[in-house]
């Protein structure tokens, strides 16, 4: 329970955490301290340690304090909070729910799936920055390991039925094999690769003698599949290391944060993180600040972390990680029984387990480990140069357009029809220069066509609408900038339905794709920006985006159409001709009005099926 406090001479002198508010009552600034009275009344000198700490104190009105039973604690603590609060001053890592996890669920028979949510319901692994990756390595252990993927095991189902699962639902393995295999997956997502066909390997050959060929072969081919990922997914070094390599690129504002993460001699991931709120500050501070948030109980923690340089509280961080390490039940298992196959005495064996256990904080001079720290740095610099260019292109836009504000959140429309058939609309939105997904949507038009014009009204009627309908809601943000793939005509449109919902102050702009000319509204002039401009590469990707992903929604369409026709209640008239002919005339109508003849000239048919068609529409 925190504390208010008037002045810093109420504080107490003792380990805690202090809360600074603004006049608003919203929290600026959380920190720590082994004695709260000392650290605070450091905020009120005349003369300020930075510029930072300087404009804090200009917006401070009031404070809180938390006290610990320890300085541990209160690191602990600290982290905890300025993860929940996101205080404007504090260097922070932004939040990674936007990337996944792999998700291991307690349950009789686990499943394995991915999400993006962290509960007590289950192990955690990740979070993985390249989703594609994951998704592919978590279908790969599903198929591997023939674990269940249904929720309800209401019985034997289709995977069972082509040897994808082992069918629980239906006694069809004993959880005390299931649970083995359980355990290898976590292995694998802990990088043990070799433990895992140790352990496959020795079950092999106890099946075998037991001549159970049929399970011997089902191992054999799993410990081929293992090797197999590895040999194309990893880097292997001679030494069998476990370590985590961060390294930093720090901008004006913000810092690239890379982790190269090894695991038993092979680097088996790459993660990027961006911290905010490291405007002035060290680079050792910045990372104290990472390793402090991004190590929580969820996240595996290594033997040991490989930095640039050495880090604010560096004992402090140390014992919290080895308390986090010695959590690790399996990890804590395994050390022990090495060490007790040794023949160590009690007292001996935990001196040599708690060893094993505590994390070491390397700053290298030479070898592997700094040839890996400047593979990481290098990295990192890629990437900050990358997120300049991204900001740079919308600087460049904001100064093209002449827009009030930096265009952050940028939303392209399109439609996608064939001759008025099956009309389709687009939206894409792009966050920062990049596609953000989640905020995709595709609409099925109901105007009748071809009208392109009345399509797009339609479009952004439906969108607009809601938009206003829902403003405010966190979830439901305004574009900075709307962008139509079209010129002068569809832009009016666009512009009628921004009237019509009282939402003009959104910019919006046309695209015509011919000379890559720019329409704004109610002026007779373009704008031409430069070809190579970063700026116009941002809007025709923008462009091509919404173009690109309503075609796709167009051909699904066209796809289930193609599928359900009613040339299927045709005699003698299948799939393949079935293609044919739409593709041949585009649309039933023209095949209704066709002769006789003229189905006969259509690729696969024949008199009898031409007939046959030509009778079935004809009524004869």
């Amino acid at each position: 329970m925190s504390t208010k406090v008037k002045s810093a001479d109420n504080l107490p002198e003792k380990p805690g955490i202090y809360i600074m508010k603004d006049k608003h009552d919203k929290i600026i600034y959380i920190g720590k301290s082994k004695s709260l009275k000392k650290r605070v009344k450091s905020y009120f000198k005349d003369k300020h340690e930075t510029p930072k700490t300087h404009v804090l104190m200009k917006r401070f009105h009031s404070l809180e304090y938390i006290i610990t039973e320890s300085e541990k604690e209160a690191l602990i603590l600290e982290a905890n909070l300025i993860k929940k609060h996101k205080p404007h001053y504090n260097i922070r890592l932004k939040d990674d729910k936007r990337y996944p996890y792999v998700k291991i669920i307690n349950e009789e028979y686990p499943r394995l799936i991915m999400t993006r949510n962290i509960d007590k319901t289950g192990s955690y692994y990740g979070p993985f920055t390249d989703v594609g990756s994951v998704k592919k390595t978590t279908k790969f252990l599903k198929s591997l390991f023939k674990i269940r993927t249904c929720k309800n095991m209401d019985g034997p189902c289709l995977n069972n039925q082509i040897d994808l699962c082992y069918a629980p639902c239906n006694d069809g393995i004993s959880k005390k094999d299931y649970k083995k295999i359980i355990e290898k997956i976590g292995l694998f997502f802990g990088g043990k690769y070799s433990q895992i066909i140790d352990d496959l390997e020795k079950e092999m050959k106890k099946v075998a003698i037991n001549q159970e060929y049929e399970k011997a072969a089902v191992l054999r081919d799993q410990i081929k599949s293992i090797n197999e990922v590895m040999e194309k997914q990893f880097v292997v070094f001679e030494n069998d290391l476990e370590q985590d390599i961060i390294a930093i690129s720090n901008d004006k504002d913000n810092s690239i944060v890379i982790v190269l993460s090894v695991r038993n001699g092979k680097i088996i991931g790459k993660d990027d993180f961006l911290m905010s709120g490291t405007e002035n500050q060290k680079t050792k501070d910045i990372l104290s600040a990472f390793i402090q948030q991004f190590y929580r109980p969820y996240r595996t923690v290594p033997k040991e972390i490989i930095l640039e340089e050495n880090i604010s509280d560096k004992e402090l961080i140390i014992e919290h990680l080895s308390d986090l390490r010695s959590h690790e039940i399996e990890s804590l298992n395994s050390e022990r029984n090495i060490l007790e196959k040794k023949d160590l005495k009690e007292n001996e064996l935990e001196s040599n387990l708690n060893d094993k256990l505590k994390v070491k904080i390397v700053v290298p001079t030479d070898g592997v480990e700094l040839r890996l720290l400047r593979m990481a740095s290098k990295n990192a610099d890629i990437i900050k140069k990358q997120k300049q260019k991204m900001k740079s292109a919308m600087i460049e836009l904001k100064k093209y357009l002449k827009l009030e504000k930096l265009p952050r959140i940028i939303e392209g429309y399109d439609v996608s029809n064939i001759s008025g058939e099956l009309a389709v609309g687009s939206k894409v939105s792009f966050l920062d220069s990049k596609p953000n997904k989640k905020e995709y949507k595709k609409f099925k038009l109901k105007t009748p066509g071809p009208d392109d014009y009345a399509m797009m009204k339609e479009l952004l009627t439906r969108r607009l609408k809601l938009l206003k309908k829902n403003i405010g809601e966190e979830t439901n943000q305004e574009p900075d900038l709307i962008l139509i793939d079209g010129g002068k005509g569809q832009l009016n449109i666009a512009t009628e339905v921004l009237k019509e919902y009282n939402l003009e102050h959104i910019p919006v702009i046309g695209l015509a794709k011919e000379f890559e000319q720019v329409f704004i509204p109610q002026s007779n002039y373009l704008i031409i920006i430069p070809k190579t401009n970063q700026g116009l590469q941002l809007l025709q990707q923008v462009r091509d985006e919404a173009h690109r992903f309503a075609v796709s929604y167009h051909r699904q369409l066209r796809s289930k159409n193609f599928e359900h026709s009613i040339l299927d209640d045709v005699t003698g008239i299948g799939k393949k001709r079935k293609i044919n002919l739409l593709k041949e005339f585009g649309e039933i109508e023209n095949i209704k009005k066709a002769s006789i003849d003229d189905l006969r000239k259509v690729k696969g048919m024949n008199k009898k099926s031409a007939k046959s068609i030509y009778n079935f529409f004809n009524g004869k």
